[in-house]
């Protein structure tokens, strides 16, 4: 893709993307698809995006040196000075891979406690990584936990990362205390899963609650709303969230977007009045509201693979089996699905998550 295509909306965008004056800030999450291979990753098109946010936390870190050049053309497209640090590789096996902040120095400072997270249990694949930052303008803080859940071979394989994350919630109120909390990154699950009621249960909610965050190869076709925030409402005062349609942005199609920046949509949340600098997103105002579709029921008969693997005893193989055995009167037809009994069967229904209209 020629360097102009990109560059051409850059005199917009300086308007577009200037620091907010109010006294809050944007925090954004990525995960930016093996961020320092030679894969052809545009840095520039990264920042062209990026600057939209106040603070970002990244997953799929491959290098340091990737996010120093990020760190850099974020100073040069905004003239601004921006911060940032890296967690050590982590992961079981030959791959690894690491987390990041990068922050605007005008909008916040990093206070204290950078860490990976101490997995005794090894009940990670790739441990959090989790830092303390203010708000200069109010003084306010924020802890914030980055994670990429392992994907595995289905819906069990990443159950048990999302139930533990309820530990590290508590885990951070004992080592910032007085700051709120954020849980972010791509969880490989959709809010709607049973796997997060621990975490629900010790207060905390999504914040994106509708749409989907990863990129097909049809331009304007999104799928798995697996990237988002978790936070406690009654604590955080978040004004929007919303997930970033940076191809519309930057102008480019999904398979060039998915090649040299991501197949993954950032999304973000803003604190109090802060207004994020995006001009292509799909905005989320009532970040409690869990109601909306796309994250309410599922129907067997018309949801997605994706969005069946969340069912109980269903993974990616079975739910193409839902798929390709349709119509289906009711859960309990599909014991014609091999491995489906009846008794698995009866914990899908009673799971809650299915619609009550089959």
């Amino acid at each position: 893709m020629p360097y102009r295509v990109i560059r051409a909306i850059a005199p917009i965008a300086l308007l577009m993307f200037s620091s907010s004056a109010s006294a809050d800030m944007t925090i954004g999450s990525w995960n930016l698809l093996h961020l320092g291979w030679n894969n052809g990753k545009r840095i520039d098109a990264v920042a062209d995006v990026a600057r939209g946010a106040d603070l970002w936390a990244l997953q799929e870190v491959m290098s340091d040196d990737a996010v120093s050049d990020l760190e850099h053309e974020l100073e040069r497209q905004t003239g601004e000075g921006w911060s940032s640090m890296t967690s050590n590789a982590v992961g079981r096996s030959s791959y690894t891979e690491s987390y990041a902040f990068v922050w605007r120095d005008s909008a916040v400072d990093y206070t204290q406690g950078a860490v990976s997270y101490l997995d005794s249990a090894d009940n990670f694949a790739r441990e959090p990584y989790l830092a303390e930052f203010r708000d200069r303008d109010n003084g306010d803080t924020v802890s914030i936990a980055t994670v990429h859940i392992t994907y595995g071979d289905g819906r069990s394989d990443r159950t048990p990362e999302i139930r533990d994350l309820a530990g590290i919630w508590e885990w951070m109120h004992d080592v910032y205390p007085g700051s709120d909390r954020l849980i972010t990154g791509d969880f490989n699950m959709p809010p709607t899963d049973a796997s997060w009621t621990p975490l629900r249960d010790a207060g905390a909610r999504p914040a994106i609650t509708s749409g989907a965050t990863t990129l097909s190869e049809s331009d304007g076709v999104y799928s798995s709303l697996y990237d988002n925030f978790w936070f406690d409402p009654d604590a955080l005062d978040v004004g929007a969230t919303g997930i970033v349609r940076f191809p519309q942005m930057l102008g480019i199609d999904h398979v060039t977007a998915r090649d040299i920046v991501s197949d993954h949509a950032p999304i973000y949340l803003s604190t109090g009045n802060a207004q994020a600098g995006f001009s292509e997103v799909e905005e989320m105002n009532d970040v409690t509201d869990e109601s909306s579709s796309g994250s309410a029921c599922i129907d067997l008969n018309t949801a997605s693979a994706e969005r069946l693997d969340a069912l109980p005893n269903i993974g990616p193989a079975r739910a193409h089996d839902i798929i390709d055995g349709r119509p289906w009167r009711n859960a309990g037809d599909l014991t014609r699905i091999s491995g489906i009994g009846s008794a698995r069967a009866s914990q899908i229904t009673d799971s809650g998550l299915l619609c009550s209209t089959l």
